[in-house]
């Protein structure tokens, strides 16, 4: 018996090279059938809430929103040191920061700023990959980094104010949990559990083949360049993504537990 499935991923690296043995049929998929379908992050958060996949990507920081209707895989977790979205502006700007575009209301780049800078005003949601150039442009005083967006930043006359996930580190002692893998409560648990064991196969399969998947990766990435690639593979694939482990487990509690704002 087939085990249908609706798959939701963003098109980064770091989810395709990780699903690229699912996907692309290159280990036995155990009987499920298994339909893919590639958004945005905050698409990805907004379907989340919707329960509209039946196994869905999302942020981290979304979780105490859906706990009702997800639950967390131990696999295919975004989290770990120096991944963290990075606070840009404008090169040689120094007026206070008050307005800031964030790559969705819903994602924990937001929660992020909202604990770690409670003095920023304004946030404005807009997508990741058009924060950069708005920045440039000066319709924000300053703006939030993910995804490929944090390696190249320099190209648009850009520097660094905070990288988030070092803050993170620095004030809570622990890995940055960005994204997760969710699995629909109304499926019943064996499923659940033979698709997280799957996933994890296909991880592993990832880290023995890592240049299996670079058509499919590049085929969905935005910047196409090898070097970038690998480094955002690196920086959010890691052993956190085959298990969360005791350390992220702790991580993931830290982020979504209801928490005081740090003073700058």
């Amino acid at each position: 018996m087939k085990h249908k499935l609706r798959l939701a991923i963003s098109p980064c690296p770091n989810d395709t090279f990780m699903f690229d043995a699912i996907v692309n049929g290159r280990i036995d998929l155990r009987g499920f059938d298994i339909d893919v379908e590639y958004h945005d992050i905050e698409e990805l958060n907004a379907m989340a809430l919707r329960r509209e996949a039946d196994i869905t990507k999302c942020s981290t920081a979304l979780m105490p929103a859906i706990a009702e209707s997800y639950v967390m895989l131990d696999s295919g977790a975004a989290l770990g040191r120096g991944n963290g979205p990075l606070l840009v502006r404008r090169k040689g700007e120094s007026m206070p920061i008050r307005h800031v575009a964030v790559p969705g209301e819903h994602t924990t780049a937001n929660a992020l700023i909202m604990r770690l800078f409670p003095d920023i005003e304004q946030r404005t949601p807009m997508l990741f990959s058009d924060i950069a150039k708005a920045v440039e442009r000066g319709e924000f005083d300053a703006g939030v980094l993910i995804h490929e967006g944090r390696f190249v930043f320099e190209r648009e006359n850009l520097e660094l104010v905070a990288d988030l996930g070092l803050e993170w580190e620095r004030v809570m002692g622990l890995p940055l949990p960005l994204g997760s893998i969710v699995a629909a409560r109304d499926i019943d648990e064996a499923t659940i559990v033979a698709f997280e064991a799957l996933l994890r196969e296909s991880i592993a399969y990832a880290f023995a083949h890592p240049m299996v998947s670079r058509d499919y990766v590049k085929s969905h990435a935005r910047e196409l360049d090898d070097d970038v690639i690998d480094k955002h593979i690196a920086l959010f694939v890691n052993d956190f993504s085959l298990s969360l482990g005791d350390e992220g487990r702790r991580a993931v509690e830290a982020l979504i537990r209801p928490y005081p704002t740090v003073s700058n």
